[in-house]
């Protein structure tokens, strides 16, 4: 029986117990995506990252208990981080992983881990019924990117008393919900909340991916090419944003809380 080196890692933050946790897993190689899933199930955080060589690149793969995912932001700052703070990768070295979502890089700027993830557009559109009710609140705007869907909101204020009614809002066909206002405090520029029921997430402390939507929509509202956004889920998380034609480049600190050994056939 292997043993394999699992980490927990705290992302969009540099103190533990905040921001978004996720787990990371280093294999020689890709494993059976049964086998992967129920070592998410295991772990049972919104996210688990395995990531294994693959040439110059490493594989990277993320689940949640339910199901294997295209795109995940947090999780991939953690299996960056642990790379370069296991020496794994030099920290001189920038990181390509090799993913569903194409070839996306983790390179250090400054002291944040900054992310190169593709850019998303989003459409006006009205959402399904139900969506708002079980939301809550009086959104200004509505708009789909995608499987996800986007409420835009006149107040922060608004966005922190938001209450949803999650059984209700799984029950609606979908895939994942953004709600979003500007921010009223210096040096924010917007805050946002993810939901995502319909995958074993009600709410999700800070998710990466959703700001590849949230950052251009932001940047053409604000005619601006770098901001910096708060994700007021009850963790909290701090994402530095930078956009670059049809490249996001998502920036955060991350901790590591827990390191061990998972010992398990499969991997």
């Amino acid at each position: 029986m292997q043993q394999i080196p699992l980490f927990q890692v705290d992302a969009f933050t540099d103190l533990p117990f905040t921001g978004n946790p996720a787990a990371v897993i280093l294999l020689r190689e890709d494993a059976p995506a049964d086998w992967m899933l129920k070592v998410a199930q295991e772990m049972n955080l919104s996210e688990t990252a395995f990531v294994y060589p693959l040439g110059d690149l490493f594989g990277l793969r993320w689940f949640t208990p339910r199901v294997e995912v295209d795109l995940c932001g947090h999780a991939t700052l953690s299996a960056a981080h642990v790379l370069w703070e296991s020496g794994t990768v030099p920290v001189s070295q920038g990181i390509h992983f090799s993913t569903l979502s194409g070839v996306l890089g983790a390179r250090w700027v400054g002291d944040v881990i900054e992310l190169d993830f593709p850019a998303n557009s989003l459409a006006p559109a009205e959402l399904p019924a139900g969506v708002v009710e079980a939301v809550g609140g009086n959104p200004i705007f509505s708009g789909v990117s995608g499987e996800k869907w986007l409420l835009e909101y006149g107040t922060e204020q608004e966005i922190i008393s938001l209450d949803p009614d999650f059984n209700a809002l799984a029950q609606i066909k979908g895939r994942g919900l953004i709600v979003t206002s500007r921010s009223d405090r210096m040096g924010v520029d917007f805050v946002s909340r993810y939901y995502a029921p319909w995958i074993g997430i009600n709410e999700d402390p800070v998710t990466g991916s959703a700001h590849t939507i949230l950052a251009p929509f932001w940047g053409a509202r604000l005619g601006k090419q770098e901001m910096t956004a708060h994700q007021v889920s009850a963790r909290g998380g701090v994402i530095h944003l930078r956009i670059a034609g049809e490249r996001v480049y998502i920036g955060g600190k991350a901790v590591t809380v827990v390191k061990g050994t998972l010992h398990a056939s499969g991997g």
